[in-house]
């Protein structure tokens, strides 16, 4: 570096990704001479891969329901709320040109179903902005000098004194985020909880899950609880359980969505929304996820209603009287599990078989072996800790003139297009004050 000058810049946004696109423009629009650094040979390029290349934008919701999807985090979004919302967000990638459409879900994508556009979208407003974007420029390394940062890539030396960080999180690290901010965010001085893979696989050495790969289950309850812990399909009459159960949840997480048995364990969107309570455990294998097949059954109409089923079914062998309730693949696997033959006659089935039926349907329990990890999480939760960044314009509360918007922030929301969501404000956010 030595001898090189340094280029000066009102701004400079390391990491081309959604909060960076958006950050960088929003500064260049209010005239701040603005660098946007990206180390991939494109922008956005997490945008493009995501929703299967589709984009999901954001969530048919207001600023609340943003707010509240992000349970204990979800104050913290109340400004970048405020300056783009979803219904602002909307607007503006149809502005340029990208019609919308909100599926039953209520996840937000573009007409087209590529992710392309959204980017290309992005990319008119940057470049209307007149801000500058370098690809192919890793950041070797930043200082701080007085006032001033350096960010130097390679031998060549850049200048400001407004940083904003938004080179995300360790999720998808082909796409380049491979946690370079951490370590620049800690040298300032700034607290990182530790970064660990959210809306991510669940894995499991569980024999009987795999022979299910394929399987899709619509509607579900999923619960995580400890090995052991929560109370069993049963102890409704079991006077003490059920006080017990009243005084303390057992679950330590519950959602309820679509599941999908895998050849390594479960996945699908309730999986995938519950699994940062399993990344978050400080043994994730002691972890077991609870399946409610039929979540809007209690037990005792369930037993009834097996019972029901197996009159009428009589003489008939008792493999069929599952699928009232459930596909044919899961309850033959289940009869097995339950120690019950597909076999024995319907009216011969005993109290005690349809308890132990009734359990592995409203119960099963699959001991966790892990994740699927970094490699195939869609988001990182942890990072940079929200106590130590003004929510009101995303500067640091430690180094003045240093900003971090997106993924590199301790923010992690459900799947459905939050997270893109926060991003995108978060960024709009900073780059109005950067």
């Amino acid at each position: 570096m030595a001898g090189s000058p340094a280029v000066a810049w009102d701004v400079i946004v390391v990491g081309a990704g959604a909060a960076g696109l958006m950050a960088a423009t929003e500064a260049a629009i209010r005239g701040r001479r603005t660098l946007l650094l990206e180390k991939n040979r494109r922008p956005g390029v997490k945008i493009l891969i995501s929703g299967g290349t589709r984009c999901n934008l954001t969530q048919a919701t207001d600023k609340r329901g943003i707010v509240a999807a992000y349970r204990e985090q979800g104050p913290f979004l109340h400004s970048a709320l405020a300056v783009l919302d979803p219904d602002d967000l909307v607007k503006l990638i149809e502005d340029e040109g990208v019609p919308t459409k909100r599926e039953e879900s209520g996840k937000i994508f573009p007409v087209s179903n590529r992710a392309l556009d959204v980017v290309n979208a992005l990319m008119q407003r940057f470049e209307r902005s007149g801000a500058t974007l370098l690809l192919e420029k890793p950041v070797e390394r930043i200082e701080r000098r007085g006032e001033e940062f350096i960010v130097v890539v390679g031998e060549e030396p850049f200048l400001t004194s407004s940083l904003l960080i938004t080179s995300g999180g360790k999720s998808y690290a082909g796409c380049g985020t491979t946690g370079d901010g951490y370590g620049w965010a800690a040298a300032f001085g700034h607290s990182i909880i530790p970064p660990r893979p959210a809306l991510v696989p669940i894995t499991t050495n569980e024999p009987w899950v795999p022979r299910l790969s394929g399987l899709t289950l619509p509607d579900v309850m999923l619960r995580i609880a400890e090995r052991g812990e929560g109370r069993r399909a049963g102890d409704e009459g079991n006077t003490n359980a059920a006080k017990k159960n009243k005084k303390k949840s057992p679950w330590l997480d519950e959602r309820r969505g679509s599941l999908l048995f895998t050849h390594f364990g479960l996945s699908g969107p309730v999986v995938l929304d519950i699994s940062r309570t399993v990344t978050g455990h400080p043994e994730p294998t002691s972890c077991e996820v609870v399946v409610d097949f039929v979540p809007d059954i209690r037990a005792e109409a369930l037993e009834a209603g097996i019972r029901e089923q197996c009159t009428a079914a009589g003489k008939k062998q008792v493999g069929g009287v599952l699928q009232k309730w459930i596909p044919h693949r899961l309850a033959e696997e289940l009869f097995q599990q339950a120690g019950v033959s597909t076999e024995t006659r319907a009216a011969e089935l005993s109290k005690a078989a349809r308890a132990q039926l009734v359990r592995w349907l409203k119960e099963a329990r699959i001991l966790v072996s892990g994740t699927r990890g970094f490699a195939k999480a869609e988001v990182t939760a942890g990072g940079v800790d929200l106590a130590e960044v003004d929510s009101r314009t995303m500067q640091s509360k430690l180094v003045p003139g240093l900003f971090f918007a997106g993924e590199i922030l301790d923010l992690d929301g459900p799947i459905g297009g939050y997270n893109f969501q926060a991003a995108f404000s978060t960024g709009m956010l900073a780059g109005r004050h950067v």
